[in-house]
């Protein structure tokens, strides 16, 4: 099979997509539309992947993160979010999540949690465990205090930089 070289576009001049007949009779270019509206069936059923074929065109889109219909938009709360109406003292020192996982005050549900609000803590002392893959990880105190606030609850999902507890700092 030989093509035929198209001679190069002049400038301002946009070069056609397909001027073989050859080329437009295996593929023909998909519109900007089509591509539209096949996002927009995947963004309102809440689809990670689809492909939708028609008269020899193909589209396929894949979203980088699809959330179930029935989950809610917004990511775990930040501390701003969950402490709203309440105001934060800016001397308490803020503990926060090192890892995404599943939050727990205790090392298992019979014993009793590691610390309650109000506790006095010393520096490495354990504060409570996220469970990640199977692997249980303790979250020890960076300084010694006073649990101020317990931000989240047992078994509860956590986040990435989430704020599991507010310290306040002996003097």
């Amino acid at each position: 099979m030989t093509r035929k070289k198209r001679p190069p576009a002049s400038a301002g001049e946009s070069a056609p997509r397909a001027t073989d007949p050859a080329d437009s009779a295996t593929t023909s270019p998909v519109s900007a539309t089509i591509v539209e509206q096949v996002v927009e069936l995947a963004v309102r059923f809440g689809l990670a992947e689809l492909e939708v074929e028609e008269d020899g065109r193909r589209v396929r889109v894949v979203r980088q993160q699809a959330p179930s219909r029935d989950a809610p938009l917004a990511s775990a709360p930040r501390v701003a979010d969950q402490l709203a109406g309440d105001t934060i003292d800016a001397h308490l020192v803020p503990v926060e999540a090192p890892m995404v996982g599943t939050f727990y005050r205790a090392s298992s549900p019979e014993a009793p949690p590691f610390v309650n609000e109000g506790d006095v803590i010393k520096e490495g002392q354990v504060l409570c465990i996220i469970e990640a893959m199977k692997l249980m990880n303790e979250i020890e105190a960076k300084t010694a205090g006073r649990v101020a606030r317990i931000l989240v609850q047992n078994a509860q999902p956590v986040e990435y930089g989430q704020t599991l507890f507010l310290i306040e700092p002996l003097r």
